[in-house]
Formats: C-alpha cells, structure tokens, sequence
C-alpha cells in the first residue's frame, strides 16, 4: 500500500513539473513575440533614456548614424557657403542703404531726418522711378577699392615693421600696442581715399559726372598731396582730417573687436553646455555659426554707438568739394552741400544747434534696414543649407534631431535586443530542469 502512495505521489509531482515546464514554455514564447512586437515600434538608443520613435524615423536614424561622418564634411562646407554669404550681404547687398544713410547724413538742410526706415520707402521708389534702378549702388567700386586699399596698406606695414596684421587673445601687450599703431597709420593714409570715395557714393547722378572706376585714386592723391592747404574752397586740409578720422576708425574697431570677442565666447558658452555630456562632431560648426553671430552682434552694436561721430566725419569730408546730391526729403529733386564748419568740435555744436541732438542721427532708418536684410539674408541662407543638408545626407527633420538629442547619441551602441529576456527564460528553464531531477 505505501509503494502504491509514494508511486502517486511521484506521477502527481512529475505532473506539476510538466504542468510548470509548459507554462515556463508558453512564457518564452509569450517574451518573444512581445519584444518583437516591441523592436517594430521603440528602440532605446540611449541606455540613460528610453525613447520612442516610429519605424520609419527608427530607420533615419541609422542612416543619421552611419553617415555622421559624411554628414560633418558636408556641413562644414555649407557653414563656409553660409559664411560666403554673410560676407557678400556685408560688403554687396548692404551698399544701397550705406548709400542712403551717407546721403541723409551729410544733407544739414533736410527737413526730414528719416530716424525709421517708413519715411524712406516713398523716398527710394521716387529715385528707382526718376533714375532708375541702379542709381543706389552709385560708387559700390570705390567703395571696394578703399577696402581693398586699407588691407594692403596693413599688410605693407605689417611686412615693413614685423607688427601684426591681426591680434587673438595670446597676443602680448606690446604686441597689440604695435596692432594699434599699424591700424592708427593704416586708417591714417587711406582718409583722403575714403573721403574721395564718399563723394561718389552721395552724388547725384542726374546731376554729377559719372566718375571712372579708378578716379577714387587720383582725387584722393590729390587730396592727400595737398596736406597743408585745400585745393579749392572750403575744402578742409588732409591734416584737418586724419586726426578726428584716425581716433573714431581705431576706437569703432576696438570696440567691435572687444564686443565680437564678447559675443562669441557667450554663444559658445551656451553652445558648451548644451553639449557638455554629448559626443558630436558640431563642435566646430557652431564654432563657425557663433563667428558669424558675432561679427554681426560687433557691427551692429558699433554702428548704432558710433553713428553720430559718423555724420560729423562725413560732413566734414565733404565739405568744399561742391558736391550735389539727391534730395531725399522727396526723392525728386537735387541739392548743393554749402557747409563752412572749422573742424569737428564746431560741427557738433553747429549742427546741434541748428537741427538738435536728432540731426547726429539723420539717415538712422537706413541703417535699420540695412541691418534687417542683413538678418534675413543670414537666416535664409542657414534654412536652406539646413535643407539641403537633410536631403543629401537623410538627417532627420531639426525638430527630430532637438527632441530626441540625436547628436548626443550618435556614435553611441543603440541597437535593440531581446538576448537579456531569453537568457532570463534560459535560467528560468535550467531551474525547472534542476528541481525535476531532484
């Protein structure tokens, strides 16, 4: 009888472990279709986060992935074209509102001061309609040419004397005491070319010869041999000149030096701690995108500061040379510039007393719009590279790439797998196997 119990007793244990060596079974199974299921629709590609992403977004991101490489040269090249752009916008597409401000500038008699871009529009689609549509990039080529004159000049210097042409922040003291000599004489034997080049960029071309494309050079020759004494009425001498030009050129390029260096380095402070814990290769491309920002940041904080010690240089190098100009209280008609200042303390408290601390900032809309299609150039130029960037590389859209901080994790093991879940049934099985032989 007790053979008979211990008998049942084993078939009804070897019955329980069948019973659990089924069910562990169908739970293996169970595990297994559902992490199929689950590598189809997430995948954890940080092993701090686990995020969701659609197949069709999961696949992008191994292209993402795989040609990050290729992805950082293309870009970097775009950032360059960027760069190119902002460059051309600067020293092209800015020149007809450098010409409307100049001309709004150096008109004392004028009766509207044109402080916001709004009264300048009926001004400029009378000159297009009267004068045609080339009429704001008269002197674009000496303008050119005085640049191009400056950079040689300093590289001349620079080879005559061993001083540095540019300064970064390792430079020495006595080092950029020598930079700002250089850019003091530099600035210095280029004023009488600048104030040639400024009459051809104000003259009215209705009512002025058109100059020759090297005409900045001989009028500025002569203005620069002639150092003691004017050449015709009231025409300032060079030596009149190149005081108040050298002092306010060196001082807007140290202080644009000093806020683009500012500006910079708090753009790629942001940019650093954003990608304190990430390992991408943007480093450089923000670097370059932080450049462009900041130059632009320097120019616009110098030109808004240093805008009305600008009117008074401009008058004053304009002065004597019987120049007319165009009208821009209407944009129909010409006028004469009939100054007599005695230098440029005498012309701030001319032209305050006569047209009031607003007349230091006639023309200040110009520059507004000079400035905002500068903005709008730039933005554009990084949506379309952005674009194209997306296009020939498969990098998911920006907003993809900014919620789920793609460029932290590329580079990164991101693959999915379902041997953890196995290996646990695995054990789960080997258990089972254990406790039916005991």
């Amino acid at each position: 009888m007790s053979g008979i119990n211990s008998y049942s007793t084993f078939v009804a244990k070897q019955g329980q472990l069948e019973d659990q060596m089924q069910r562990k079974k169908q739970s293996i199974v169970d595990n297994i279709n559902a992490d199929q299921d689950a590598t189809t629709k997430i995948r954890y590609i940080n092993s701090e986060l686990e995020l969701t992403l659609p197949l069709k977004e999961q696949k992008d991101l191994d292209k993402y992935m795989n040609n990050q490489e290729d992805d950082t040269s293309l870009r970097k090249y775009l950032v360059f074209g960027v760069q190119w752009i902002s460059l051309v916008t600067e020293n092209l597409l800015s020149h007809p509102f450098i010409v409307l401000r100049r001309q709004c500038q150096v008109y004392n008699a004028s009766k509207r001061f044109h402080l916001h871009p709004f009264t300048l529009l009926p001004s400029i689609v009378h000159l297009h309609r009267r004068q045609g549509l080339t009429t704001l990039w008269k002197g674009l080529g000496s303008c050119l040419l005085v640049r191009g004159l400056s950079l040689a000049v300093d590289d001349a210097i620079s080879k005559l004397t061993s001083w540095p042409k540019d300064v970064n922040s390792q430079t020495t003291l006595k080092r950029f005491g020598q930079h700002v000599l250089l850019k003091c004489i530099s600035i210095g034997l280029v004023v009488p070319f600048h104030a040639a080049s400024l009459v051809e960029t104000v003259q009215s071309d209705i009512a002025s010869e058109k100059p020759g494309l090297f005409d900045v050079f001989r009028e500025g020759s002569l203005r620069l041999f002639f150092w003691s004494y004017p050449q015709r009425g009231r025409m300032l001498p060079a030596w009149a000149l190149i005081g108040p030009s050298a002092s306010l050129g060196v001082t807007k390029y140290l202080f644009n030096l000093v806020i683009r260096g500012v500006a910079s380095r708090i753009m790629l402070r942001r940019q650093s701690l954003v990608q304190e814990n990430c390992d991408s290769h943007a480093d450089t491309l923000e670097q370059r995108n932080s450049e462009i920002y900041g130059n632009l940041i320097a120019t616009l904080t110098t030109e808004l500061i240093f805008f009305p010690f600008e009117t008074i240089l401009h008058r004053l190098q304009l002065q004597g040379t019987r120049t007319i100009i165009d009208n821009l209280d209407n944009g129909y008609a010409v006028v004469p510039i009939l100054t007599n200042y005695q230098g440029a303390v005498d012309c701030y408290r001319t032209t305050i007393i006569s047209e009031g601390f607003a007349g230091l900032y006639k023309g200040f809309g110009a520059m507004i719009l000079q400035f905002s299609v500068h903005i709008a150039v730039i933005k554009m130029a990084q949506w379309i590279v952005t674009k194209i960037t997306e296009v020939i590389s498969n990098r998911p859209p920006p907003c993809i790439v900014q919620y789920y901080n793609l460029d932290c994790v590329a580079g990164k093991s991101s693959s999915t797998t379902i041997s953890s879940s196995i290996s646990s049934t695995e054990l789960d099985m080997h258990s089972v196997g254990q406790n039916s032989l005991k």
